[in-house]
């Protein structure tokens, strides 16, 4: 090719590039000649919709509107440092047509208002604002490099880099968009893929490394579309747009794509973008309620839950979550960067330990769950329950008490530790880790059957049985009346043992041992007047009680 034609090629191409970057093209355009819907009857003049050369108001760029005259509604959230104004600055000019109250042909320059063909004034959707901006990204606030050391999780003032800028030292309108071009869409600044755009000034905790940030799965096609606004296609294109609509959300709690919070997890976590279906296990009986509760979760809200409610976000930091495997009791990648209660009874943020979270409802909270089962001893403090201290307790907060325990099923031993999931998850296999939600009471991942005179068999106790060898147990090998109680005389597990623990302030280690705390439903007082149970060593003890109509007076074994 001679350098006279590569030339005039590469002419033609920068003519048509600079071509596809004027105003001309876009919906801006508002002349006759615009490609948009909405456009001028007769009017050919394209800037004289923004502009005038003469006898302009006396505002940047020559501006050739009225401001709307309008007291806007402003965004506002519990975790907001900034301290957003009426609009001002460039925003303020563009709301002049973006809040819809000021007819678009309505420009100083004219004797009257320009007539427009598909209606004078803004349309309905996105681009229409209204006056209520809480459920637009905040505008005309002063960003500051005190605001960012403020919010933690913001760039300094020199940190953000071009095309996206501040006005002046504040967020305006035109920090992210550039009315004359639409090269990205919505007039944006940069591209909204992978989170460019919003990576300019955010740079959230966990982000980097997040699930969310760096996965590549793609939704199938099933309803509901989980980026209707997104033209990406996997879940790390969409990025901050899986969950947030930055103008005109559905919530004007963190912008969030939809009001009802669970939506903005589910529609993803439905299996139609996501391995697991979530959703599903909260159709079943037994269940976290998410769908209980809306509007009462506040990401700003102490660790320790004082209004009850149950919403994924408790659980999980979504900027956070990634698929990392963890041990006994650490926090796994899912639960990452989620507030908690430590063992001590104190807030920690981030919890470390698994158990923390759970600790934010089940550790004392107002309204948390009953215990279910009524016992000697009545707690329903599972912290102190698991208390390191206590005469017995499963391993969750430390290693257990008992160091002979012959039945356990390898890879469990006494140095073992646990999580509360081990337990209480949702059940079948294959199902979602975690206790979303289960077939069984008490969210358990198997069934651990708790009426009297229950049959035993390998399927009633398989709860107790995933970790304890069944022959083991109905061997007598730790307790030789283990097999005429549970076989014998149909008793459930959960009549002598207390599957948590025995806290050390109602407990002792001679009554209370091996998790022993009687179910008053079933086990009442001896002849004596007395319902306890005393160890006498290792394997060795004796029981005063009536249970199924049997008097122990005591019984020794």
């Amino acid at each position: 090719m001679k350098k006279l034609e590569l030339l005039i090629i590469l002419t033609i191409i920068g003519a048509l590039s600079t071509q596809a970057q004027s105003v001309v093209n876009t919906k801006h355009n508002l002349s006759i000649s615009g490609p948009g819907s909405v456009k001028a009857i007769s009017e050919d003049e394209i800037c004289v919709f923004c502009h005038t050369p003469h006898n302009s108001r006396p505002v940047a760029p020559l501006w050739n509107r009225n401001d709307p005259g309008t007291t806007y509604t402003l965004y506002a959230s519990s975790t907001l440092q900034a301290l957003p104004g009426q609009p001002d600055g460039s925003s303020i000019l563009c709301l002049s047509c973006h809040d819809g109250t000021v007819a678009l042909g309505s420009v100083i320059s004219r004797p009257s208002t320009i007539p427009m063909n598909g209606g004078n004034f803004m349309p309905a959707g996105v681009g229409n604002l209204g006056n209520n901006l809480k459920n637009d990204h905040p505008i005309s606030f002063s960003y500051t490099s005190a605001l960012a050391a403020a919010d933690g999780q913001l760039k300094t003032p020199a940190s953000i880099t071009p095309p996206v800028n501040l006005r002046n030292g504040k967020v305006q309108c035109t920090s992210c968009h550039e009315p004359h071009k639409n090269l990205y869409s919505d007039f944006l600044l940069a591209s909204t893929q992978n989170s460019n755009l919003c990576n300019s000034c955010h740079q959230r905790t966990y982000w980097t490394t997040s699930s969310h940030n760096t996965s590549v799965k793609t939704w199938n096609g099933t309803a509901p579309d989980p980026w209707p606004y997104s033209p990406w296609t996997t879940v790390a294109e969409n990025g901050c747009e899986n969950c947030h609509n930055p103008h005109n959300s559905n919530s004007t709690k963190l912008l969030l794509k939809y009001s009802t919070e669970e939506n903005n997890c589910l529609d993803c976590h439905n299996g139609n973008a996501s391995t697991k279906n979530i959703a599903a296990q909260f159709a079943k009986a037994y269940k976290h309620n998410i769908t209980s509760y809306n509007g009462i979760h506040d990401a700003n809200e102490a660790a320790q839950i004082t209004n009850m409610h149950s919403e994924c976000v408790d659980c999980h930091n979504p900027h956070a979550a990634r698929n990392q495997a963890a041990t006994a009791p650490a926090v796994n990648g899912f639960l990452l960067g989620v507030k908690g209660i430590n063992q001590s009874g104190t807030a920690v943020n981030p919890a470390t330990n698994s158990y923390e979270i759970c600790y934010r409802c089940h550790a004392g909270s107002a309204g948390a769950p009953a215990a279910s089962t009524p016992r000697v001893i009545v707690q329903n403090n599972v912290r102190l329950e698991f208390a390191p201290g206590n005469p017995s307790y499963h391993s969750v907060a430390a290693v257990g008490v008992n160091t002979t325990v012959p039945s356990l099923i390898a890879p469990w031993t006494t140095s073992s530790r646990m999580y509360c999931t081990d337990c209480h998850a949702s059940d079948g296999t294959g199902s979602p880790a975690g206790p979303h939600g289960s077939i069984y009471p008490h969210i358990l991942k198997r069934q651990n059957n708790t009426t009297d005179n229950t049959a035993e068999s390998a399927a009633a106790y398989a709860l107790c049985y995933g970790c304890h060898n069944r022959t083991s147990i109905l061997g007598d090998i730790s307790f030789k009346e283990h097999s005429k109680h549970i076989v014998g005389e149909r008793t459930p597990c959960i009549t002598c043992h207390d599957p948590h623990g025995i806290s050390s302030t109602q407990g002792n280690s001679t009554n209370n041992s091996n998790l022993i705390n009687f179910w008053t439903t079933v086990v009442t007082n001896s002849s004596g007047g007395i319902r306890r149970f005393d160890d006498q060593g290792n394997f060795k003890g004796r029981c005063y009680l009536t249970c199924h109509g049997e008097n122990h007076n005591p019984l020794s074994y």
